[in-house]
């Protein structure tokens, strides 16, 4: 299938900067002045030649403003004033560079050149250094990261000390965060909800994964506490519905166990039903067993969380459970415990290859270690608010490397089966209610 639509999609939206700014129609070059870059290799060929390029359009923005140097032009917008001393951004640089100054004709000031203008932008540098980062490079070592523009470029540039860098980066992970608190959920329709914990140095951030109706994954919102309470929790998910997400239609919400993310989740959205981790659950029984038990008992358990029906993996946990009961009663509680919230997918008919992303916090955990990853050259959290920004920073990472889940196709029917849930919940209470009047 063509990609033209993407094409064309991009085609529509030009850049309103570079729009604005004059280009020559033809260029002269003087290679007598780069002849040594060549010799560096073509990317220093290059940069040498773009350089010249650059400021013939300088000189193209004088001289729109100006006209002709040296003859006489009434209607002209401004004057030449001379140059001063001014910076382009240069492959994650700063490099030195002469441009032409313009004042008014009318006298109100300096008049801009949008090419200047373009060039000279520093948002760039606050993105490479942000991408190095999160690619492993410490700020020390962030000028061998940088792709090589000759001898000329490397000894004018500046903006690439560890200071500089750390500035920048720390300019580009509040972006990050403050895009990510900050970005509206009205249009996203969630059928899975996942949240967990993640450690960098003494904070707990506590982050959201959501999972959209299209198996699209949204990471949505991270907090900062010193432990993974429900108050902090509560808060996280409180926000999401601030920020316009719809509480009120029917979530699973696949958690690890612990009882502060359940209680949050049961406070704040309408209608959520649990589904615990199974992988968690197989852990923690396996923790309470010695070396020769554990194996088998994870190789049951998983054959029971398969199987076809959730009264049959019901039955084989409970005999299993009664089992180890006789000789390790801890791991038979362990796994008595919340045994009905493991087998959710099991009641609501989930089909295998959706099942096999539901069944467990996987994918949070992936977006966690993505997130870890990519802070491990980080040797001292200063505090909560530094471990936010780089955690906010890798979530958003982590999105751009997400698929769509497996077996998306069927997560309408996942809607409809939880909608079918609280409908018979709901058929069940009022009855009980009934019977009890």
């Amino acid at each position: 299938m063509s990609n033209t639509y993407q094409n064309k999609s991009r085609r529509a939206q030009p850049d309103p900067v570079a729009a604005e700014v004059a280009v020559p129609e033809q260029v002269i070059v003087s290679m007598a002045e780069i002849a040594g870059a060549a010799k560096e290799g073509l990317l220093a060929l290059a940069v040498g030649a773009g350089l010249q390029v650059m400021a013939a359009m300088f000189a193209e923005d004088a001289a729109r403003l100006c006209g002709p140097a040296g003859k006489h032009n009434p209607g002209r917008a401004g004057y030449r004033h001379g140059a001063e001393a001014g910076s382009v951004t240069l492959g994650g640089r700063r490099l030195p560079v002469a441009r032409p100054r313009v004042r008014a004709a009318d006298g109100s000031g300096e008049l801009r050149l949008p090419s200047y203008d373009l060039f000279s932008s520093t948002e760039v540098l606050g993105q490479m250094a942000l991408e190095r980062m999160l690619a492993g490079l410490s700020s020390r070592r962030y000028r061998t990261g940088l792709e090589p523009a000759g001898q000329a470029v490397e000894d004018a540039a500046t903006a690439t000390s560890k200071s500089a860098v750390s500035r920048r980066l720390v300019a580009a992970t509040e972006t990050a965060q403050a895009g990510l608190m900050s970005r509206r959920l009205d249009g996203l329709d969630l059928v899975a909800f996942m949240a967990g914990g993640v450690h960098f140095g003494e904070h707990t951030c506590v982050v959201a994964l959501g999972t959209g109706i299209d198996g699209t994954k949204h990471p949505l919102a991270v907090e900062e506490g010193s432990t993974e309470n429900a108050t902090l929790v509560t808060d996280l998910i409180t926000g999401l519905r601030d920020r316009g997400l719809d509480v009120t239609k029917p979530v699973l919400a696949v958690l690890d166990g612990a009882k502060a993310l359940s209680s949050a989740v049961k406070k704040v959205l309408d209608q959520p039903l649990i589904q615990r981790c199974q992988q968690h659950k197989i852990a923690n029984v396996r923790g309470k067993l010695p070396g020769k038990l554990r194996a088998v008992t994870e190789k049951r358990m998983r054959q029971a969380y398969h199987a076809g029906s959730a009264l049959k993996a019901e039955a084989e946990l409970e005999a299993l459970a009664r089992e180890l009961g006789k000789t390790h009663p801890g791991a038979a509680a362990s796994l008595r415990e919340g045994m009905a919230e493991t087998l959710t997918i099991l009641r609501l008919g989930v089909p295998p290859r959706l099942a096999r992303t539901l069944r467990s916090t996987n994918s949070i955990e992936s977006m966690i270690e993505i997130g870890r990853e990519h802070s491990r050259n980080v040797k001292r959290w200063r505090d909560g608010t530094m471990a936010l920004r780089w955690c906010a920073a890798g979530m958003l990472e982590a999105g751009h490397q997400f698929r769509r889940v497996n077996g998306h196709l069927h997560l309408p029917k996942l809607r409809a089966a939880l909608e079918d849930h609280f409908k018979n919940v709901s058929a069940a209470n009022q009855n009980r209610d009934q019977k009890a009047a």
